[in-house]
């Protein structure tokens, strides 16, 4: 009797030389792991890029500097909103952020295809369009669209994110009207509200910036806990 316990403490059950294999017991299925890699919000650095393009050329829309100087801003947009943004959009995606992974990802997209089409006109490749241009006018409502999805979505974590993201969807729509219209009030309203979301996007990413180094909300933003996030709850690997 002895001897026959002794075998079975020495002899591993089927459970355990399954798990020991890499296998669900009595099933075959291969066990999952998950690894989790911290990384620091994507979003500081999307927001600031943001902020610094979206600055620069509302300042221009609202007549801070001559037509011609926007060739100039054009390169330092496309890399601060464009490639910054849509860098820290794939970041976000590996955070599993799927707000920043859409409203960075979107928005970066766009300040590319802004760089590029002021080059593109730069080098007298394509012309640039007059005060109307229903092109444009049709992709700042579509951004729009998407922008107030995301300061709606934005309102259930973060309410400086979310009027960051209503600020610029405000602009887009009233960009989309100044574009189909041409008229001038119009234009310079949408530089003043894209001037104001560049103000908060400023704030919301100094405010994430200030809270990684310190540990604890140094601007107040709103921020809101949810309930069962595990990336919340330890803090990684770094979102919104």
């Amino acid at each position: 009797m002895i001897r026959e316990r002794e075998r079975e403490v020495e002899a591993p059950s089927a459970e355990r030389q399954a798990r020991e294999a890499g296998y669900v017991a009595g099933t075959g299925a291969p066990i999952e792991s998950i690894f989790l890699t911290p990384v620091a919000a994507p979003a500081i650095l999307g927001l600031y890029g943001f902020a610094a393009a979206q600055a620069a050329v509302a300042a221009g829309l609202i007549g801070a500097y001559p037509a011609s100087a926007a060739l100039i801003i054009g390169p330092f947009a496309g890399l601060l909103g464009g490639v910054a943004q849509f860098a820290a959009a794939m970041w976000a995606f590996r955070a599993r952020d799927g707000l920043g992974t859409g409203m960075l990802g979107v928005w970066g997209s766009f300040w590319i295809g802004y760089g590029i089409l002021q080059l593109l006109f730069a080098t007298g490749t394509l012309v640039a369009p007059g005060a109307v241009s229903v092109g444009l006018g049709v992709v700042f409502g579509t951004l729009a669209a998407i922008t107030y999805v995301g300061a709606i979505a934005a309102a259930r974590v973060n309410l400086a994110l979310c009027a960051t993201l209503f600020l610029l969807a405000s602009g887009a729509a009233v960009g989309s009207a100044a574009n189909a219209t041409g008229d001038p009030t119009v234009t310079v309203a949408a530089g003043a509200v894209f001037m104001a979301a560049a103000a908060a996007g400023w704030y919301t990413a100094s405010g994430l910036l200030l809270r990684s180094v310190y540990r604890r909300s140094i601007l107040p933003m709103g921020l809101r806990k949810r309930p069962g996030d595990l990336t919340t709850a330890r803090g990684e690997p770094g979102i919104f």
